[in-house]
């Protein structure tokens, strides 16, 4: 009987410890000297394995709890189907992803490419390999994921943006609007760094995956996308562009951050 007990006492611990996990966690910067709010999804981990992972970056004015409840309510689920770890860094609601010149602690480009992926790879069982990991975002995180992703590439394999505002000089009112210049300053001294055509060069020798989509309802985006579409093309840089009905609404990132999930995961596996 006591034999019994503990077999059952043993099976229960093994259950507890491998079962799905939401885990929040502070985060520590040490370029920013703060505490970052990352939101951390497994699936069941199984002893002696790792997972891929995948840097999911909200849009502006959201925030990590947000996307499993809104911006991708089957979030949860897909870290199980397709065993990957979902790592939800919080943009602080404008931050852009960027190292701000102007901002001191608003430094979260090298958060989330550096110090972040760092700090995941020490304390959570991800292949910690650039062909095990991928990097998406929507809206001000489609920026994010297209300027840190393709900035950091030795550490994304795959690089994905839905409906991302991936041109600050056609953004037109939205750049203050959004408050880009809060943490660029004015458009005309903006850091040519900081315009995402200008990373097309180092995209075509950073040996990369790419996808890009937006929907043709989305007034503001739409141009922008096309745009960077058409340049990457002239450029012969392959690339995934997809284009369908929706607007600059949940529904439309929602449904298209789930089918590029399903794409990261066929890139995983290949």
């Amino acid at each position: 009987m006591k034999k019994l007990i503990n077999i059952v006492f043993v099976m229960t611990a093994f259950v507890q410890s491998s079962a799905q996990k939401i885990i929040h966690q502070e985060v520590f910067s040490p370029k920013m000297n703060k505490k970052i709010k990352t939101v951390i999804i497994t699936p069941n981990l199984q002893r002696n394995t790792k997972y891929p992972s995948v840097y999911i970056l909200h849009g502006f004015s959201g925030n990590p709890d947000r996307i499993i409840k809104q911006d991708i309510p089957d979030l949860v689920k897909k870290a199980q189907q397709f065993k990957t770890i979902y790592v939800l860094p919080d943009g602080n609601y404008s931050s852009w992803y960027v190292d701000s010149p102007v901002v001191k602690d608003s430094q979260y480009q090298t958060f989330i490419g550096k110090e972040l992926v760092e700090f995941i790879d020490k304390n959570y069982p991800v292949k910690a390999e650039k062909k095990f990991r991928g990097i998406l975002g929507w809206s001000m995180g489609g920026y994010g994921a297209t300027n840190i992703g393709v900035t950091y590439n030795k550490t994304f394999g795959i690089v994905g943006s839905s409906c991302g505002a991936l041109d600050f000089n056609s953004f037109g009112e939205g750049y203050q609007k959004y408050m880009v210049n809060k943490v660029l300053g004015p458009l005309e001294s903006i850091n040519p760094n900081f315009l995402t055509d200008n990373k097309i060069k180092l995209m075509a020798a950073a040996d990369q995956q790419y996808i890009f989509d937006c929907g043709t309802d989305d007034t503001q985006m739409i141009n922008m996308n096309r745009n960077f579409h058409k340049k990457l093309t002239e450029m012969k840089i392959q690339h995934l562009y997809t284009e369908s009905l929706g607007g600059h609404v949940p529904e439309y990132w929602s449904r298209s951050l789930s089918e590029q999930l399903s794409l990261f995961d066929r890139f995983f596996k290949q």
